[in-house]
């Protein structure tokens, strides 16, 4: 006669419960991801109107990219002349206009404060920094290519040409007849990428953009302090966060 131990009714037990519950975990599961299936879809006519109008908050990271002249070295008493980069900040507002399922027509009107500075190393040590602190208000013109929406998201890439003019022309050449002096209107080529992410009442999009300008800035002067300089142009990294 076979003996079945207590033990051997516990462990009989203990096996049921623990496939019953793993029975239930993989209904749970299945019924979750059953759930997942439909997701909500916010702003669902979103691309029938022709025009759209938002906000945006921008940090533009910008330096001027120098190009030495050839009395650099022959008269030029600076052995280096650098550029460094700089965060800024830009505020301004978006008009969107639809074209098509994948193409739209846009300007992001901002108003941006700049610092951009020139150092210039000497050999003895000693180094002096022009500074360019500026307001500047500019207009760009964008093409903008989306691409297929999936439910609440979807990328985009943008190019385009931005006219800049600077507004405080005359505090920023009041460093007297010794400082550097630039030109108060820049015209650059622009380009970046974006994410779109439709939430229920608004849509954000983050966006990276990369900006060449094509200006030289440099106004040639009577003082000595840009001769190893031939050209400046602005190159400007700005991340934005829009807000339609």
């Amino acid at each position: 006669m076979h003996i079945t131990y207590l033990r051997d009714l516990f462990n009989l037990r203990r096996t049921q419960v623990i496939i019953g519950i793993l029975a239930l975990l993989m209904a749970a599961q299945e019924a979750q991801s059953q759930g997942i299936g439909y997701r909500r879809k916010h702003l669902e006519y979103y691309d029938d109107k022709p025009i759209h109008y938002g906000i945006l908050f921008a940090v533009p990271f910008t330096r001027f990219n120098i190009k030495h002249s050839n009395d650099f070295v022959t008269k030029d008493t600076a052995f280096a002349i650098q550029s460094p980069t700089n965060a800024a900040f830009r505020m301004g507002f978006t008009i969107n206009a639809y074209l098509n399922e994948h193409f739209d027509l846009r300007t992001t009107p901002a108003v941006s404060l700049y610092e951009r500075h020139v150092k210039f190393s000497y050999p003895n040590g000693t180094e002096r920094t022009e500074k360019r602190e500026s307001t500047w208000i500019e207009v760009p013109l964008l093409l903008k290519y989306k691409s297929v929406r999936r439910v609440n998201s979807r990328m985009y890439m943008i190019a385009g040409v931005t006219l800049g003019i600077e507004t405080n022309v005359k505090r920023n050449r009041g460093g007297g007849a010794n400082a550097l002096d630039t030109k108060s209107s820049d015209f650059s080529i622009d380009y970046g990428i974006g994410y779109e992410q439709f939430f229920e009442f608004f849509k954000f999009a983050p966006e990276l953009r990369f900006s060449h300008g094509l200006t030289n800035m440099l106004v040639p002067g009577s003082n000595s302090v840009g001769n190893g300089i031939s050209r400046l142009r602005t190159h400007t990294v700005t991340l934005y966060l829009n807000f339609e």
